[in-house]
């Protein structure tokens, strides 16, 4: 909860005067409100005072205030909603490019992707509830009941103390049982609706190979009690709700009944007169009006809390290697150096350990070693994804990889190559696809992981963006694969060649690429030899 209000209050820093603009939203929220209580309460006193027949021109005044009233309650709401959502937006803004940043500063490891992806877009909204949904009419509503029990305090005083009374209760006591009964509720539901994105990006994500090995029982199973589990907790929110509004509806009755009786003792009294009766019966009915989403917007705070929560985590955690932020720039030529290095993914034990090498200008090495011995885990530490547990290893200038699981956007052709080179002209990304081998249109689109691509197809695509690109350094992890021997011997020649005095290490497990390398460094070796130290 600390850090959740501390993100809130460094959130109001991030953007500017931002008391101006909270405080302008409440006070249009408190005069928008304010007029429909006006609304009612002039209207009730035109209707007494016209039932006497007077004349004309004394009525005119009651006139005039409906209409100023009514024409502007829906300007001051129209208003409030522009400053109240400003505000909210800007406070989005900042969290979200802050969320951006901390997630481009540390490499994704144990986080569950649909979760992220639910904590990244639908938990930062959570600052528009927490502004729009809950401080802002919470705190105009304070302002109009009081602004309202003092306006009635002058006329009846008793019937000023039932209605504050009456709408402490419903402003008050019912929000205020509806978060206790429903917290643990509105709590869950974040989590849930996280785990629920969890299954199912999981299960779109494999689904072919679900089917095929029969296994999608199971897993539609998992989706479906995530989904029971977020049903159950918005159920039982929405029933705290229902009851909270029946606790409001009753104390709504009860300050008109309340108001009648009392304004008609007063009115026997002769402390009275007989057209402000109607004004203390029916102007209850009024502010009782803007407590009606109280009880959610208690609700709203519990869930909103939650995730920002949520989020509070993503921002806190402890960065892991270098993520997606530039390397430093070298001054020097640039080369791979491994030195006395120990690999392996943080929180496991090393891969292999006492790993010395390196790569200089000009240089191209072949990493070689059976499957799971750690060559792709040494690729994302000279990538500076993850840091090594013990040692050096550290690639100078930007890094130009391809992966061997390299991802393909869903969108042109084009685009997937510019990943490479952001500024990469026509003619350039072209000459990238050809010296690829790929003949597709810059311009066609392409689906979501490049589904209507061949395995080779977006191995090739992957290929150009490190042909079209500027890089210090070439990292190739498995640069054959899916082509057959003349499209890869093809776009070996093209890669050797663009890579020219720069640095290139080749990890494969292909013949004919560590043919092409002056030299091999033999992982299993590395790691036979640490083993026996």
């Amino acid at each position: 909860m600390t850090r959740t209000l501390a993100l809130l209050r460094s959130l109001l820093g991030a953007i500017e005067h931002p008391r101006r603009r909270l405080a302008g939203a409440i006070l249009l929220a408190a005069a928008a409100s304010g007029a429909s209580v006006a609304l009612m309460g002039v209207s009730a006193w035109l209707l007494s005072r016209a039932a006497e027949h007077p004349p004309v021109m004394y009525l005119t005044a009651g006139a005039v205030g409906v209409r100023f009233f009514g024409i502007s309650r829906g300007a001051f709401r129209y208003a409030e909603r522009l400053v109240g959502h400003d505000l909210a937006l800007r406070m989005q803004s900042a969290l979200r490019l802050e969320t951006y940043a901390a997630l481009a500063g540390t490499t994704l490891l144990g986080r569950r992707r649909g979760d992220l992806l639910t904590r990244v877009v639908a938990d930062v909204d959570a600052v528009l509830d927490v502004v729009v949904r809950v401080a802002v009419p919470f705190a105009a509503g304070g302002v109009v009941v009081l602004g309202t029990t003092v306006l009635i305090g002058v006329y009846e005083p008793l019937t000023a103390a039932a209605l504050l009374a009456t709408s402490l209760l419903a402003a008050v006591g019912a929000p205020w049982l509806a978060n206790r009964l429903s917290r643990d509720a509105d709590a869950a539901i974040a989590p849930a609706r996280g785990r629920l994105a969890d299954v199912v990006h999981e299960l779109d994500r494999a689904a072919a190979d679900v089917v095929a090995y029969g296994a999608q029982d199971a897993l539609l199973a998992e989706a479906l009690d995530a989904d029971a589990r977020l049903r159950d907790a918005e159920q039982r929110a929405a029933w705290v709700r229902g009851l909270a509004a029946a606790l409001q509806t009753l104390a709504a009755g009860a300050a008109v009944l309340l108001g009648l009786w009392l304004g008609a003792q007063a009115l026997a009294d002769g402390r009275l007169g007989r057209t402000m009766l109607a004004v203390l019966a029916l102007v209850p009915l009024a502010l009782h009006e803007v407590f009606g989403d109280f009880a959610r917007a208690a609700q709203t705070l519990t869930r909103a809390l939650t995730s920002l929560g949520r989020v509070s985590a993503v921002l806190d955690a402890e960065p892991v290697g270098r993520g997606d932020l530039a390397a430093a720039a070298s001054t020097g030529p640039a080369r791979l150096v491994v030195e006395d290095a120990a690999i392996g993914w943080p929180g496991a034990s090393p891969l292999v350990t006492g790993l010395s090498f390196s790569v200089g200008p000009g240089e191209r090495v072949a990493l070689v070693g059976p499957s799971g011995v750690g060559k792709t885990t040494l690729a994302a530490t000279l990538l500076g994804l993850i840091p090594p547990l013990s040692g050096r290893a550290e690639a100078s200038g930007r890094v130009g990889y391809l992966a061997q699981d390299a991802h393909v956007f869903s969108t042109s052709v084009a685009e997937n190559v510019k990943i490479g080179k952001r500024d990469a002209s026509d003619d350039e990304v072209a000459a990238a696809l050809a010296a690829a081998g790929l003949a597709l249109d810059p311009g066609r689109l392409v689906g979501e992981l490049g589904a209507p691509l061949s395995g080779g197809e977006a191995r090739r695509l992957a290929a150009s963006r490190v042909l079209v690109g500027e890089f210090g350094t070439l990292i190739l992890d498995e640069p054959s694969e899916h082509l057959d021997a003349q499209t890869a011997s093809a776009l070996l020649d093209d890669l050797w060649a663009s890579a020219g005095d720069r640095p290139l290490l080749a990890i494969t497990h292909d013949p004919d690429v560590i043919a092409r390398c002056d030299r091999v460094v033999r992982l299993d070796a590395a790691r036979e030899a640490s083993g026996r130290r």
